[in-house]
């Protein structure tokens, strides 16, 4: 018998079965299915391998040469840059290595596993994280959508994106649904994929603090009509969560600094000998600016001008509807680091694709309407974007 003025622990939401998110994965699985096979007839048209540009080009190369060889190689630009494998975080090819001895696969083949699975992972996850938040159908929607992004044939490449989205969504749902420690651990693989792991651990940390501070009886504006993320929890499982959550990523950076002996920063070198770096998105708009010194051109930098206008209104919507603070840190971390980034600029476009949350305020949308209307909908972005996604594959660059 519970003593008087005592009362259990409130129990943890229960985590979405696979029956429940069948629909989403199921749909998920359809659009990324479709999307192959738009590649497979494109690259045959054009006498390309489909399968060499999921799994043996650009990036999905180093990932492989790092499970391969280890960390040390890199190559030296006649315009004196250097190219170096440090740059590329090393859960993928760790996991590319272990199933590579554990199977007949080739690295490459591991690659593309390993994403085919996280892809799935990432769309249980997306529509974990949604269902919670707006209910079931919207979390279909959310999942769908995600999967008809116009870059969504990454989601199907030997890189590192869905791996990512799949540790970062987990995560978010750990926080949500107060499971402490399993969204720091989450946090601390998500910092050992990509660098912007650490839009997982700012959302981590402000959920956490968020938490404390509203049990010490300090409230802050929530929307009841979407959960808060829950409280209650010992103090020590939120701090310790604060505390693996870093880890992946500081641990990673450090070994780099201390490998080229350049210091804790070291890793900043090996980015910029990439071109990459944080400049506030003056890269970027110098860019885009640029795009403007000719009529064609122009399009395209209207176009860009419209997208990232677009970026910008759907955090606001997404400020708007109150989601859950850590959404709404991670989303807008994602964005921040993407748009202000001096990388390769048609890459931008992917490094976007873990911002799911902003994906939401349409899935809401979208969940509104009959189910045929819907359907019809998303039917018929998928096979833009399975078109588009076989074009820009075949293109020249890297994605």
């Amino acid at each position: 018998m519970t003593d008087l003025g005592t009362r259990p622990p409130p129990a943890l939401p229960a985590l979405p079965t696979l029956r429940r998110a069948a629909p989403a994965l199921l749909g998920y699985a359809a659009v990324r299915l479709l999307g192959l096979v738009a590649l497979a007839v494109w690259s045959a048209a054009r006498d390309k391998s489909a399968y060499k540009l999921l799994t043996a080009r650009w990036d999905s190369v180093w990932y492989t040469r790092v499970a391969e060889l280890g960390y040390g190689y890199e190559v030296r630009l006649p315009n004196g840059d250097v190219h170096s494998n440090l740059a590329f975080f090393p859960l993928l090819p760790w996991l590319e290595r272990l199933l590579a001895s554990a199977t007949p696969m080739s690295y490459a083949d591991a690659g593309f596993a390993v994403s085919v699975v996280a892809s799935l992972a990432a769309a249980w996850g997306v529509f974990a994280v949604a269902d919670h938040v707006y209910g079931r159908r919207a979390g279909v929607c959310a999942v769908l959508l995600w999967a008809v992004l116009p870059v969504g044939i990454v989601q199907s490449m030997a890189y590192s994106e869905s791996l990512f989205t799949a540790l970062a969504a987990w995560s978010l749902y750990a926080v949500l649904t107060g499971r402490w420690l399993t969204a720091g651990t989450l946090a601390l693989l998500a910092g050992l994929t990509r660098p912007v792991g650490l839009a997982v651990v700012a959302a981590v940390w402000a959920a956490a603090i968020a938490s404390s501070v509203r049990d010490r009886g300090v409230s802050y504006v929530q929307d009841r009509s979407t959960p808060a993320t829950p409280h209650g929890a010992p103090t020590w499982r939120r701090a310790l969560a604060m505390l693996i959550a870093p880890l992946g990523a500081a641990g990673y950076v450090l070994w780099v600094g201390h490998r080229t002996g350049k210091g804790p920063l070291g890793y900043l070198d090996v980015q910029a000998g990439w071109r990459n770096g944080f400049d506030g998105g003056a890269a970027f708009a110098s860019f885009v600016a640029d795009k403007f010194t000719s009529f064609p051109s122009a399009l395209a930098g209207i176009g860009l001008i419209v997208g990232v206008g677009l970026l910008i209104w759907l955090y606001v919507v997404c400020v708007r509807q109150r989601q859950p603070l850590p959404l709404l840190v991670y989303a807008g971390v994602v964005t921040l680091l993407a748009l202000c980034a001096s990388s390769y600029f048609g890459s931008k476009p992917r490094l976007l694709l873990p911002a799911f949350p902003l994906l939401l305020p349409l899935a809401l949308a979208l969940a509104r309407l009959r189910t045929s209307r819907s359907a019809l909908v998303t039917g018929a972005v998928a096979v833009a974007s399975a078109v588009y996604g076989a074009f820009w594959l075949n293109g020249s660059g890297p994605p």
